[in-house]
């Protein structure tokens, strides 16, 4: 597998050494994913960090009732993971699958540890991109108090432009907070608009 995509998204807020560059290589392991394959399993301890590489996943909490709420959707270029599992390795709270057929690349947690120590620019790397979810989180939350159906959905469609070709509909509300039969009158209503 190729390492272009990840070492572009991290040299967008760190400058590496080409001796930086290779160790952190190292410590990579690839691993392609099916659609609908399961990578992080819920009450399993989260062993790896995920790097989408290619491809898209999807997080998910499973309810008391076994409905499924969508958390996050994790497209190329972006991290994923249970962080709070990964970094207390205690049994993760979520599930993560291929929506498609993807690529990833896996930092397991001693690995991480290892390049935390050795390469203290990924001390600032990891940190920025920690903080950058933490923002998203914290717009999701205050966008389902505030905005509406409509906004919320094309908030999403803003975030996400190619998703919606190839995850169902279902994934989309869920992760909206709705049904998906709301979602179709959502997206009727703004097809009338324009």
């Amino acid at each position: 597998m190729n390492t272009v995509t990840i070492l572009s998204a991290i040299q967008r807020h760190v400058t590496l050494t080409d001796e930086e560059t290779a160790f952190f290589t190292s410590l990579l392991l690839p691993q392609r994913v099916r659609q609908g394959e399961m990578i992080e399993r819920e009450g399993e301890p989260t062993r790896c960090f995920i790097f989408v590489n290619a491809g898209c996943l999807m997080t998910y909490f499973t309810d008391k009732d076994d409905v499924d709420h969508v958390i996050q959707f994790a497209t190329t270029g972006w991290w994923t993971g249970d962080l709070h599992s990964f970094t207390k390795q205690i049994p993760s709270i979520y599930t993560t699958k291929g929506l498609a057929d993807s690529e990833v690349w896996l930092l397991p947690k001693a690995s991480m540890e290892q390049l935390l120590e050795r390469v203290p620019r990924f001390e600032r790397y990891f940190r920025i991109i920690f903080q950058n979810s933490l923002i998203t989180q914290q717009h999701r939350i205050i966008q389902s108090y505030s905005a509406t159906v409509d906004e919320r959905y094309l908030h999403f469609r803003e975030k996400y432009p190619s998703l919606e070709q190839y995850v169902p509909q279902k994934y989309i509300a869920s992760y909206l907070g709705i049904t998906p039969e709301f979602l179709s009158k959502v997206r009727r209503r703004l097809m009338e608009k324009s």
